[in-house]
């Protein structure tokens, strides 16, 4: 009995080691999303000090944003080689991507190498997000998942609230080429602390996954559960950047705020981000994923179609836009969390497709929200944000019908 009570308590300190030692791998990679969140976003707040920097127009910095964007569709090309190498080499090649590219950018300070550098960044971060989330799938009890992802997710919000602000603040000391520098350096830094943290022969490779590209994605595209969470992804990030893209114009036209009081109109969807990323690591695992992103989704459609009603003074606009951009960012961190389930054999080419359908769907709906505002104003972009999220939530209905996770323990 003392021996059976001695072999209990070393697995006990067994187990307690080795969910610490994931607790530090996952905090080092949200630390490293951090810093590639950053890179990608914060060319918008900043395009007219590239534009002075470089001494090209405005326009040659918004097709670095397209540019920047188009990265998250080329993400399935490297999902299945996820699946095959690992999920920690290519996490390191994504940092390496993005260390490269941005000391490219500090060092050349012409308009190619700006281009290449966020190309870079952008596609490193195409990489890097696949195979966390997928790595996290395969590492974590799906009854945890929510969580989990929750945590690494506070890394969006964190470029919002953190990352941007210093780089304004390095750009205004120290010139527009200095932030490139610093992410490219804590872009080395993430890279060797991960590769440090987590084993070289950390994934679990299924035998029996297909390894050629065409079968995996023939693999995907049979499975009805996952047509059914791309286009969910699809049609909510279009649902969202229908509204994204005009929100801002919305603010000016309506209450003509200045160039100052937008950015604190980004601060309170920052603010809304980081609470929404927060309720999906307390709640969502809790109340159960699927039942979690269905009520996300229902709530995010009502929140567009009611904020037009809340467009009368300032405040009530701001709450408005708080809780549309709340309910969206709980609504796809669950998201992500559920599906990292659908296809467990081949996690990186499930997550990198979700990826790129999101991609997808954000250009969509860029595309979209400027003349659908023009037309008929916020109230036709906020019904159209609606009907689209109902679409999105039927989908989600069609393709998860009867499904049920394998892991679900």
């Amino acid at each position: 009995m003392k021996g059976g009570n001695t072999h209990l308590t070393d697995l006990s300190l067994t187990t307690r080691y080795l969910e610490r030692k994931l607790a530090f791998q996952l905090g080092a990679a949200t630390l490293a999303r951090i810093v590639l969140n950053t890179a990608r976003r914060f060319i918008y707040p900043f395009t007219s000090v590239l534009s002075r920097g470089l001494g090209v127009p405005l326009t040659a910095i918004t097709s670095l944003v397209a540019v920047n964007q188009v990265t998250g569709m080329l993400s399935p090309l490297f999902g299945p080689l996820s699946d095959r190498w690992g999920y920690r080499r290519m996490m390191l090649a994504g940092l390496l991507m993005l260390a490269g590219g941005m000391l490219i950018g500090g060092l050349l300070p012409i308009y190619a190498a700006v281009l290449l550098a966020l190309f870079l960044a952008g596609l490193g971060k195409s990489i890097f997000d696949p195979a966390l989330q997928a790595y996290v799938g395969e590492r974590v009890l799906y009854r945890h998942r929510g969580l989990a992802i929750g945590l690494i997710e506070l890394s969006w919000a964190g470029s919002s609230l953190l990352g941007i602000p210093l780089v304004g603040l390095l750009m205004e000391r120290a010139g527009w080429r200095s932030p490139f520098f610093l992410l490219g350096g804590l872009g080395l830094l993430g890279a060797g602390v991960l590769g440090l943290l987590i084993p070289a022969k950390s994934h679990r490779q299924d035998a029996s996954v297909a390894t050629g590209f065409r079968e995996t994605w023939r693999q995907l595209s049979r499975e009805r559960a996952a047509i059914g969470a791309l286009g969910f992804a699809l049609l909510i990030s279009a649902a969202n950047d229908n509204l994204f893209i005009v929100y801002g114009a919305w603010l000016e036209k309506a209450f003509g705020l200045s160039t100052v009081a937008l950015g604190t109109a980004t601060l309170v969807i920052g603010a809304a981000e980081l609470l929404g990323e927060g309720i999906t690591a307390t709640i969502a695992d809790r109340i159960g994923l699927k039942r979690a992103v269905a009520a996300g989704v229902a709530l995010s459609a009502l929140s567009y179609a009611l904020l037009p009603w809340m467009g009368s003074t300032l405040p009530l606009a701001l709450l408005g836009l708080f809780i549309a951009f709340l309910t969206f960012e709980f609504t796809i961190v669950t998201a992500f969390s559920l599906f990292t389930e659908v296809l467990p054999r081949t996690r990186a080419t499930m997550m990198s497709a979700t990826v790129a359908a999101a991609s997808l769907g954000r250009v969509i709906g860029a595309l979209i929200g400027g003349p659908v505002w023009l037309t008929g104003g916020l109230m036709t972009t906020g019904l159209l944000s609606a009907v689209i999220s109902a679409l999105a939530l039927a989908c989600l209905f069609w393709g998860l019908r009867g499904w049920r996770a394998s892991a679900a323990l």
